[in-house]
């Protein structure tokens, strides 16, 4: 299978969950990948289990100089780049009245601040023809407790979205917005989700779900390919949900 042969992928919060996936599905499709994550331990962890063709780059994409030393990188490397997946987000569950100026501004940074400079700073590498994947929410047009700012974050890169796939369109450059509903990753510990109380939690989650179970993250991950792929070549300015039918409920 080499759906991505001799391409240059990079995504974001790729050491774990749904970007970890991602990444391990290029790879099998013959794509070289480059993961960007926080913390340094989880990325080469995840960059020794993914093996060759895999590269770690430690860094937070709320940080610019992130972005700067992910271009050196590329341009040193490989020289350019096909397709970026701008994965990596942060969420804190929190009533509007509760919200700090702190936990406003992490979440604009990360999820929306760092997702427009991240692909500003690659489109100078960005070859003919390549993909652009943004992971957005259900929670940008379904409204859930506490997420008030979450939402907002991940409603302005689907505009983001749209304005680029125009933009780019005379470099046939695809842009698409992946929108995940409840995923089996490690974000329910953090937002707050207790070991203990992850069965209640998972079993009041269902009943929301047409489909009747959590999303997994190769599931995600098969999404992300087809986005990437050309067997998305006529796909632009979209929003695939994959949500289990949540977002009908």
């Amino acid at each position: 299978m080499n759906k991505l042969s001799n391409k240059v992928a990079v995504i974001t919060g790729g050491n774990s969950g749904i970007g970890l996936a991602a990444a391990k599905a290029f790879l099998s499709e013959g794509a070289k990948v480059v993961i960007v994550g926080r913390r340094a331990d989880a990325v080469a962890a995840a960059a020794d289990e993914l093996g060759a063709g895999a590269t770690g780059l430690v860094g937070d994409v709320a940080d610019l100089s992130t972005h700067e030393r992910l271009v050196t990188l590329i341009t040193e490397r490989f020289g350019g780049i096909d397709i970026y997946f701008g994965n990596a987000g942060t969420n804190t569950i929190t009533p509007t009245e509760a919200v700090s100026v702190e936990e406003f501004d992490t979440q604009f940074a990360t999820n929306t601040r760092g997702v427009f400079f991240g692909v500003q700073s690659v489109l100078p590498l960005m070859r003919e023809g390549g993909s652009i994947i943004l992971t957005s929410s259900i929670a940008s047009e379904k409204v859930l407790g506490g997420h008030a700012v979450y939402s907002g974050t991940k409603a302005a890169i689907e505009a983001f979205a749209r304005s680029w796939a125009l933009e780019l369109k005379d470099r046939r450059i695809r842009v698409n917005v992946l929108s995940p509903g409840p995923v089996d990753t490690p974000i329910l510990a953090k937002l707050g989700v207790a070991p203990e109380a992850r069965s209640e939690f998972e079993a009041q989650t269902i009943q929301a779900i047409p489909l009747g179970r959590l999303g997994r993250p190769d599931e995600l991950a098969s999404a992300a390919l087809f986005l990437a792929s050309d067997d998305s070549s006529f796909v632009t300015g979209v929003n695939i949900r994959v949500d289990g039918g949540i977002t009908l409920t």
